[in-house]
């Protein structure tokens, strides 16, 4: 599929996903049904504290497969952006470790989730937060605007990873930092996932292999690049991941087994171009 209907493909079901949050209490996450509520990719990456924190619906509309504000380092005072904020979470919990005299900003290109944040924001009694509405691929802040960029399982699913990366590297100050959680693939991924646009937005199929992410951020300019698995994901795993395949899960899951992991991946801008 093209970059425009992979798109819309997502904003739609981040907008469905939204929409199940307020309407009926439910909870988001990955995959193409609710049953994958739970599954290895989202479930259990926040700690009792830090969800003591937000309000409920921030956690229930969580699709990340991550925790980038546990692992960025924030200290007090900084300025960051949430790429793909969806229902707020990181953006929240960011706030709070910058204190006021810093400020989080979270951008989403869809209306559903930017309304579910702001209620979220408001319900947490947050001040040093602002949600913005854009797309990854072109972030609406100045150049040199801010000093962290972190990302919950969002930049796989843009077709545009080249344009995502420069966009972030355009914005963060020199001598800022990227601390991304991200879907990456150890090999070589079978074809039937890379057809299936329900994977798309279900967090796997537009993933990248490990190295070629790193090689993207280098050639956008970031120096000192990490990439750490944090989940790898077996073959019973998979399978419940790739249930829309039907009936050929058994054989792609098998071919998938320990391909694909949950990561952290750090970077840095120099602080001399």
């Amino acid at each position: 599929m093209d970059e425009t209907s992979i798109k819309q493909e997502v904003r739609d079901r981040y907008g469905r996903e939204a929409l199940k949050v307020r309407n009926v209490k439910g909870s988001a996450c990955c995959g193409s049904s609710a049953s994958a509520c739970g599954d290895p990719i989202t479930s259990s990456l926040y700690a009792d504290a830090e969800t003591a924190q937000i309000p409920s619906e921030a956690l229930a509309a969580s699709l990340g497969c991550g925790n980038p504000t546990a692992l960025a380092e924030l200290k007090a005072g900084e300025i960051v952006l949430d790429l793909g904020s969806g229902g707020g979470i990181d953006v929240l919990l960011s706030a709070r470790r910058v204190g006021p005299a810093g400020k989080a900003y979270g951008l989403d290109m869809t209306d559903e989730m930017l309304e579910l944040a702001r209620d979220n924001q408001r319900k947490a009694g947050v001040t040093n937060v602002e949600f913005l509405k854009g797309e990854i691929e072109n972030i609406p802040l100045p150049d040199d605007s801010v000093e962290v960029i972190i990302s919950n399982c969002v930049i796989n699913l843009s077709a545009s990873k080249d344009r995502v990366l420069k966009e972030a590297f355009r914005v963060l100050k020199p001598g800022g930092r990227v601390a991304l959680s991200d879907i990456v693939v150890r090999g070589e991924m079978p074809n039937e996932i890379r057809d299936k646009v329900e994977l798309w937005v279900g967090c796997i199929a537009g993933a990248l292999e490990d190295h070629e992410y790193e090689a993207k951020l280098g050639r956008a300019g970031f120096r000192d690049i990490e990439l750490e698995p944090t989940r790898v994901y077996q073959a019973a795993q998979a399978k419940e991941l790739l249930r829309s395949i039907g009936p050929d899960a058994d054989r792609v899951a098998t071919a998938a087994d320990g391909k694909f992991a949950s990561a952290f991946i750090r970077a840095r801008k120099p602080t001399a171009l």
